[in-house]
């Protein structure tokens, strides 16, 4: 299956001083195999230049690359799904960061891995993101997407918040506290982990609502259908602010409805051979790992 890729991104981390070493050390392994190869311009710019290979935009990437490959860590793949998803490039990711659940490749075999994928030995999955949308008065005044998760939190208040809940137009509840996790399966090994909420499997059709610090020993994560639509109301003489996938973030004013839906748009994952979604889980949160001993 190697005569489906000819052209191949490489998107690099900006704030990581290994990225120049391999993002080189790629570009060549892939020239070598007959590959074109482009350099995302801000990886190209952070690394000092790419005299030796084209630069491109995401726009260019997204209308070129067969295949992008992304090196740094979780948060350089959240970018580069949201700037790439409309074009409908795979993704594949260089782990340059820490955990890494969305980069599957280590840094030291990073060429072998990829070769192996460029021979067809490879899975691949699509992961779903949320559609957001902020409503002001009834109008939209802010949208953009999300692959890990949608919060809506107080911001820089040193106070809780209160909002209303609706799930498909019926009413839920009125909740107060710190705000509110909406996450993707993709999504739930990241904030929605680090809340207490659950670990879906991709595969699962599931929107989970986690609550950040309710003032309610009642209040619980829930797991919804992924069809449904959630309306988050801002009730009057409240100011929040809305994050999405940790990188964009929006100031909300009393009143405002947060609206998110499952979008109708989903990126390409690809995994190298022998990939397990429990594996992966199982090295990155120390499951069954023996006790260490000081």
């Amino acid at each position: 299956m190697s005569f489906s890729f000819q052209t191949i991104a490489l998107i690099g981390k900006y704030q990581s001083a290994d990225v120049a070493e391999s993002v080189t050390s790629i570009a060549r392994f892939l020239r070598e195999r007959g590959l074109k190869v482009l350099i995302e311009q801000g990886t190209a710019s952070f690394i000092g230049g790419t005299p030796d290979f084209p630069v491109a935009s995401y726009e260019h990437i997204g209308a070129e690359a067969d295949l992008a490959v992304v090196i740094g860590g979780d948060g350089s793949m959240l970018h580069s799904a949201r700037r790439l998803i409309e074009h409908g490039v795979p993704l594949v990711g260089v782990n340059l960061g820490r955990l890494g659940f969305l980069t599957d490749i280590s840094r030291t075999d990073a060429c072998e891995r990829l070769g192996e994928m460029l021979d067809g030995r490879f899975s691949e999955e699509t992961r779903f993101m949320l559609d957001a949308e902020v409503l002001r008065a009834g109008e939209r005044v802010f949208h953009t997407l999300a692959l890990n998760d949608v919060v809506v939190n107080k911001g820089d208040l040193g106070r809780m918040i209160e909002f209303d809940l609706s799930i498909d137009g019926e009413f839920v509840y009125t909740q107060r506290s710190d705000g509110m996790i909406v996450s993707t399966p993709t999504g739930s090994t990241a904030y929605v982990l680090s809340a207490n909420g659950p670990i879906l499997h991709p595969s699962v059709g599931g929107i989970a609502l986690v609550p950040l610090c309710p003032h309610a020993l009642t209040a619980r994560p829930i797991t919804i259908p992924d069809t449904c639509r959630i309306d988050i109301d801002l009730l009057p003489h409240q100011d929040a602010r809305v994050h999405f996938d940790g990188q964009t973030r929006f100031d909300l004013r009393s009143g405002d409805r947060v609206r998110l839906t499952r979008s109708s748009r989903a990126l390409r994952l690809l995994h190298p051979e022998g990939y397990s979604y429990f594996a992966m889980l199982r090295e990155k949160l120390h499951w069954s790992a023996s006790p260490r001993h000081n």
